[in-house]
């Protein structure tokens, strides 16, 4: 079986914290997933909204693996 060139954003059904979707972008992207969970936490700080809302539209949009 070939490979697609392109890669699929597709949330973790393990090794998740919450819902998979830090780990979705950083596979998506190749990047640790600590660096996602940590934009996603400072994005918290100034109260809760500017990472909450984009969190939860990704929960829903991004499928299960």
């Amino acid at each position: 079986m070939t490979q697609s060139p392109y890669r699929s954003l597709r949330r973790r059904a393990s090794n998740r914290v919450f819902f998979g979707v830090c780990g979705a972008i950083a596979d998506f992207f190749g990047i640790p997933t600590f660096w996602v969970r940590l934009a996603f936490l400072i994005a918290l700080i100034p109260g809760g909204i500017p990472g909450l809302v984009p969190y939860l539209l990704l929960w829903i949009i991004i499928p299960r693996a």
